[in-house]
């Protein structure tokens, strides 16, 4: 039994000619698992060029959400994956590589995205972000594994980067010290310890601390 997300991309799809754009992100849309690079490049091409306006939509999301039925989240990670391979990747997205590739073990979206994430990086090195692709492309690890793992190596990088290890603490300092700043503040105002003009000046010191720390 299908269901009613297929349902309603079907139906939108009967009067459409089967050669347009539109109707081939339907398609894809509806064939979501095994073809999201089609789909994305499509999208991408819809996304650049604004499109969907002409199809009566006066933004991206709201056409993804009506007429695909793609959350808005679930677009823009497409957008980002297909755009990353695109630019960092772009033997992945070759016509070759998609047809020898049994379609179980093409990485789905959020993998990419995971990989995205590691380039971006600046605690992993080269080596670290080919062994994530690796695990990717090679493996076919699933997401949660991937995620799993990048997270693990990127706590472990951290510990070995002196100056990221400092940072933390430094911003691990200045938290405390917020809190303990709020804490008397408040039992200065309870106890009338201190003028108002005065509680108010380290109300606007604590905001510029929290500013500092993000």
């Amino acid at each position: 039994m299908k269901n009613k997300s297929i349902d309603r991309l079907e139906e939108k799809m009967k009067d459409m000619d089967t050669e347009s754009l539109r109707f081939h992100i339907l398609n894809n849309a509806k064939n979501f698992k095994s073809s999201w690079v089609e789909l994305g490049r499509a999208l991408y091409s819809v996304y650049k060029d604004k499109m969907y306006k002409e199809w009566g939509y006066s933004t991206f999301d709201i056409y993804t959400v009506k007429e695909i039925g793609i959350r808005k989240q679930t677009a823009l990670k497409l957008l980002r994956s297909y755009m990353f391979l695109e630019k960092e990747e772009p033997q992945y997205l070759r016509k070759g590589y998609l047809e020898e590739t049994d379609a179980a073990k093409v990485p789905g979206y959020e993998s990419v995205d995971v990989l995205r994430q590691a380039k971006n990086k600046k605690v992993l090195d080269k080596e670290d972000y080919e062994h994530i692709k690796k695990e990717i492309f090679e493996d076919g690890q699933d997401v949660q594994k991937v995620r799993k793992d990048l997270t693990a190596l990127i706590r472990e990088r951290k510990e070995l980067d002196p100056e990221a290890a400092l940072e933390k603490r430094k911003t691990a300092t200045v938290r405390r010290l917020v809190s303990v700043l709020k804490s008397l503040k408040k039992e200065a105002e309870l106890l009338k310890l201190l003028p108002v003009a005065l509680l108010k000046e380290t109300a606007q010191l604590i905001s510029r601390i929290e500013e500092e720390v993000g």
